[in-house]
């Protein structure tokens, strides 16, 4: 057989040889350091066999694979410490993810000291070196086996295999695991390893099922590495918007109110005002919206109607028992079966086409409470959707301008470069999940690639992620811990028009159906706000910020001259605040640091007689003496044209 490797050279062997003797046979210092194989592409563990024709590569712990297998035997090596101190644990799945590993258990929720002695124990199995050996069995005795271990949630697993699929365990010195791998060869190839968290997560991600025990933690193959990744860990967990909103007095959370329900403080609220004020001059005045305000709850008719009751139903807030109340309502999940009717209770013409309604719309949908995470994943939210109805020759050229309208949303909060863009596609596969024919999936699908082409956008294709009635692009990002949420969805409807009867007349008379683009400009101003959040560390644009100007009186003799000042400003709609406590002025001055004011006014004697202020900012540091008509002028200008200002002065230069 002919082995081509990375490097385009080519082994030729006589009989079969596994990855592992292959790389021994290219050298032993390879062997040492591989991790797993890629053959045509796909990983493989060491041990498997090769005996035809292909291409391999050899994967160390420089490769993505390769320091995933690492991370992947780490879990194990996790898993068996934790049934060594804790033998009544059950243990379900432990994979390694993009920056670490986890594995699930179930068994009481592990503190801090825990994971301390679990480490400790994982020190000691990997001092002792074992081997990892791969064996596998037939499906009944793999159920037995598992059994016999008392471990239910393995057979579980088992059980959902196909009955002729190769079942396979790696036994790593008495410690035996159902797993496909790969793995490395022992588990003294874990060189620097942390166990970072621990969180509740329900088996198989489904709310009905236990709840069990999940323990993240994350390896590397040098210490400097995971040093550096510990130490990167520390600084995103202060930009993290659920630690720094809070301390910030942005939201807050409350148990008797609920999971996924925060409360927006002042200075939150502030900013979410001042983003909807924003989308909603923007749209009406700028791209040719028109408003609506509809109610937050329907009868499930609604609902039946678009077909949101059969395939949206576990998401949603029931009010009712639909077995036994003759009027069941629901709390709406979306706004769109609410604006056709708008649509709906006017004829229209040809003419009339294109009728853009948006609306701010607040909405309701019932997360897994394991899912729920600050103000990024929320029971209670408010968007900034809308609703295009369009005729059909309109519709590629609408498409185009919702996607112009959130690129310039993006360029304007200055997150454009922090995004990805997905076409969203429907899986042919699990048809039962979508209506409509094949034909117009993938119609509709080719449309919405040609437009991304056109307007020359890199985007990834992700098949199941459509919603039940069409396909989408999906504007993404992620949060300081590397999770992807969506933040900006823009969606191509050829269905719904005719389950709700949506009509126009053509030029010949007749009835003619529409096609329907549902979109959001920002998207969901909650997410929106942790976004910002953690992209500037609190730190937001003048034009975003709850607190503007805060004016330092040098001492209780300036008062009067403040209060003149923040009236000034006030007058030109400038967020202002005084701080008139009987406090040094260097005290001052740190604390509207650390509260990310962007401008403090420091004003004393020489501004009072002169009539002028000292200008001290986070950007620039000491700006000087100015007019206040001058920093007003400047102040205002900053903010009507929404400009970021990126200089920071050093701490040391503050």
């Amino acid at each position: 057989m002919k082995i081509t490797l990375k490097d385009g050279s080519v082994k030729e062997y006589s009989e079969a040889k596994s990855v592992y003797d292959i790389a021994l046979d290219i050298s032993e210092g390879l062997a040492r350091a591989a991790c797993c194989g890629k053959v045509n592409g796909k990983t493989v563990d060491l041990r498997t066999v090769l005996d035809g024709d292909c291409e391999l590569t050899i994967c160390t712990a420089n490769d993505k694979e390769g320091l995933a297998t690492i991370r992947h035997t780490a879990s194990h090596v996790m898993a068996e410490a934790v049934k060594k101190l804790f033998p009544d644990a059950k243990v379900t799945i432990g994979p390694s993810i993009e920056n670490g590993f986890y594995y699930d258990f179930d068994h009481a929720p592990f503190s801090r000291e825990d994971l301390d002695a679990i480490e400790a124990e994982m020190k000691k199995i990997i001092k002792a070196g074992a081997k990892l050996e791969r064996f596998t069995l037939p499906r009944e005795e793999a159920i037995r086996f598992m059994e016999e271990r008392n471990e239910p949630y393995k057979v579980e697993l088992i059980r959902d295999l196909p009955e002729d699929a190769e079942i396979s365990f790696y036994d790593q010195g008495g410690f035996v695991d159902l797993c496909a791998g790969p793995h490395l060869m022992s588990v003294k190839g874990i060189k620097a390893f942390k166990l970072t968290s621990s969180s509740g997560a329900y088996w198989r991600g489904n709310s009905d099922n236990a709840m069990l025990q999940r323990i993240y933690g994350t390896a590397f193959n040098k210490k400097e590495e995971l040093e550096e990744y510990l130490t990167f860990l520390e600084n995103i967990k202060n930009r993290d918007h659920n630690k720094l909103g809070r301390e910030m007095e942005l939201f807050t959370t409350v148990d008797v109110i609920g999971q996924g329900l925060p409360l927006l403080m002042p200075k939150g609220a502030k900013i979410i005002q001042t983003m909807q004020r924003w989308i909603e001059d923007l749209e009406d005045n700028e791209w040719g919206y028109m408003r609506t305000k509809t109610p937050l709850m329907a009868k499930s008719d609604l609902y039946k109607l678009s077909g949101h009751w059969d395939h949206y139903l576990d998401g949603m807030f029931v009010l009712g028992d639909p077995q036994k109340d003759k009027e069941v309502m629901a709390l709406r999940p979306m706004t769109c079966p609410f604006q056709y009717f708008v649509y709906k209770a006017t004829q229209h013409s040809y003419r009339d086409l294109p009728c853009r309604y948006s609306e701010t719309s607040t909405l309701f949908r019932n997360e897994d409470s394991g899912e729920m995470h600050g103000l990024t994943r929320v029971r209670q939210f408010t968007i900034s959707e809308g609703h295009l109805i369009v005729r059909p020759d309109q519709m590629v050229e609408e498409f185009k301008n919702c996607l112009a309208l959130a690129k310039y949303c993006l360029q304007t909060l200055g997150v454009e470069e922090d995004v990805t863009y997905h076409l969203s596609k429907w899986d042919p596969e699990n048809r039962e999940k979508y209506i409509g024919e094949p034909e117009v999936w993938e119609e509709t699908e080719g449309n919405i690639r040609r437009i991304l082409q056109e307007l020359d956008i890199e985007f990834t294709e992700d098949v199941g992620e459509a919603a039940f009635y069409g396909p989408k692009v999906d504007i993404n990002t992620r949060n300081v811990y590397g999770k992807e949420d969506t933040m900006i969805t823009i969606q191509w409807d050829a269905l719904l028009a005719a389950q709700y009867d949506m009509y126009y007349i053509d030029q010949n008379g007749d009835k003619v159906r529409p096609y329907i683009i549902h979109r959001t400009s920002m998207g969901c101003y909650e997410r929106t706000l942790a976004w910002l959040i953690e992209k500037y560390e609190g730190k937001f644009p003048t034009w975003l910020c709850p607190e503007q100007v805060r004016i330092l009186p040098i001492s209780e003799k300036y008062a009067d001259y403040a209060a003149k000042v923040e009236k000034e400003l006030k007058k030109n709609g400038i967020l202002t605040t005084t701080d008139t406590r009987s406090e040094k002025i260097g005290f001052k001055i740190r604390e509207a640091r650390l509260a990310k004011v962007p401008y403090m006014l420091v004003v004393g004697q020489k501004e009072e007689e002169e009539g002028v202020v000292s200008v001290r900012s986070r950007f620039a540091g000491d700006e000087g003496t100015k007019s206040l008509q001058e920093f007003i002028d400047q102040i205002c200008e900053e903010i009507r044209t929404k400009a970021i200002r990126k200089t920071e002065v050093t701490e040391e230069g503050k």
